[in-house]
């Protein structure tokens, strides 16, 4: 049975989550998470794709995009062939990295859009296991944490921000 075509239009926001295949690491290090944003960052700014959030753990990444010149689709798949390619080749692996295709949710509203790009910020203290520290605490975290664009909406320091 044929998988159902995933709903795109220009302008269309949605929520992407890319999961290692088995529930694996898909970044070992700083350079595999830089070798990826770099990739990100060039093919949003050809596609003029929206980021408008993004979140990296070790295991999965959440991406709020938008919708530009090209479908989300041929965004990500360039985004992730390109980097599974490099990734094998410089960890000496081959076969797949990512687990199926990526998941995709259509975000229609702005009540949605706002919880979302909390969930999206907030997944790094989740998957940390920091989620019963205080807030304090949790925000000092997620203000440390380099590899979410929390950091550059706070304006605590300069981090990749897609729009």
């Amino acid at each position: 049975m044929p998988r159902k075509a995933r709903i795109d239009a220009p302008g269309a926001l949605q929520h992407i989550i890319i999961r290692g295949i088995e529930r694996k690491a898909i970044f070992k290090d700083d350079s595999d998470r830089d070798n990826f944003l770099d990739r990100l960052s060039a093919l949003v700014s050809e596609s003029e794709t929206g980021c408008y959030g993004w979140a990296i753990m070790t295991n999965h990444v959440h991406l709020l995009l938008k919708t530009g010149l090209s479908p989300v689709a041929t965004v990500m798949r360039r985004l992730l062939t390109g980097y599974a390619v490099s990734f094998n080749r410089r960890h000496r692996r081959h076969g797949h990295l990512f687990q199926n295709r990526y998941k995709s949710f259509l975000c229609e509203e702005d009540i949605y859009l706002k919880e979302l790009v909390r969930y999206i910020h907030l997944n790094p203290v989740k998957v940390s296991g920091r989620q019963l520290m205080s807030v304090d605490r949790q925000l000092k975290y997620l203000w440390a944490y380099k590899w979410s664009s929390i950091p550059g909406y706070t304006g605590i320091k300069n981090t990749l921000n897609f729009v």
